[in-house]
């Protein structure tokens, strides 16, 4: 998006009555923080949103080491224009430094005044285990966890991370909740992705899962008079633990649309259905090979 139309989103956000604003310091190589900060700063506005970034997967400073986190932090809060963010996510697990010191640089940032809150982002059920066994000893604890989960990505989320998000209480944010679109019906035929990058991006799941999955989305969508849009995100919504999708927006139509989802309940057969249409494969040939037995 150019300028204009972030600031104009960004404002319109607001308006509707938005609160949490997610980026990270390798979205737009830092881009996306200067902008972010810009409006902040022209519009008074950060005392009325919830900021969180993230690092780890930065160009400048790279993984999860101690001086990285910090000059990290220190470099976002300057592209920010502010002294501290709300949420602090790891936006992927660095398995060459210890978590123990990761988190120990984190308790640092929050001694500091820096970070209110830590979070992860794409870690595994294991490592958010030993980073509960970890916070048991006085080093901060995650409170929140963005990972990949949507009606066409279940499988990983909900074998290894559903039961450690749980057991501890950790706020979900999905992320690629829309499946890069997919999941809005914008992307139906393979020529659909022809010069842009995030439709190409869902041609994998142009396949008979994905089709039986849009045409059960199609089919609710009617029936209510909404989007397949909402319909999938309302789905995200009624899952446990599941605060918020994250979602982008790239128009003040995306938004509205964005903001209606958080309002629709969809009802238990509603669900149940979009719940075996979208069983990854696996599981559903096992269901259905009990249902054979």
């Amino acid at each position: 998006m150019d300028r204009p139309t972030s600031v104009a989103v960004l404002d319109h956000y607001v308006d509707v009555g938005g609160e949490f604003i997610d980026t990270a310091d390798n979205y737009a190589a830092g881009m996306s923080e200067t902008m972010i900060g810009n409006w902040m700063r022209a519009r008074r506005a950060r005392d009325r949103v919830t900021l969180a970034t993230k690092v780890g997967r930065g160009s400048e400073f790279p993984g999860l080491g101690r001086a990285a986190i910090h000059g990290a932090v220190d470099a976002s809060l300057e592209r920010l224009g502010t002294d501290h963010v709300d949420v602090l996510y790891f936006h992927i697990e660095d398995r060459a430094v210890p978590l123990e010191d990761s988190l120990a640089a984190a308790h640092e940032l929050i001694q500091a005044g820096k970070v209110r809150v830590l979070g992860a982002s794409n870690f595994t059920g294991a490592r958010l285990v030993e980073a509960r066994v970890l916070s048991a000893m006085g080093l901060p604890r995650f409170e929140t966890i963005q990972e990949h989960y949507n009606l066409m990505h279940r499988e990983e989320y909900e074998a290894d991370i559903s039961l450690a998000a749980g057991s501890q209480g950790l706020g979900v944010l999905p992320h690629y909740a829309l499946a890069h679109g997919f999941l809005g019906g914008a992307y139906r035929r393979r020529a659909d992705g022809i010069g842009n990058a995030r439709r190409a991006r869902a041609g994998q799941y142009l396949n008979r899962r994905g089709l039986r999955v849009l045409s059960v989305l199609d089919r609710i969508s009617a029936q209510r008079g909404v989007s397949t849009a909402r319909i999938a995100l309302a789905w995200l919504l009624a899952r446990p633990g599941v605060v918020a999708p994250v979602v982008s927006a790239d128009s003040l139509v995306h938004v509205d649309e964005l903001a209606a989802a958080t309002t629709l309940l969809l009802d238990p057969e509603e669900i149940a259905d979009l719940d075996r249409v979208s069983a990854p494969e696996r599981r559903r040939n096992r269901e259905l090979n009990r249902q054979v037995d």
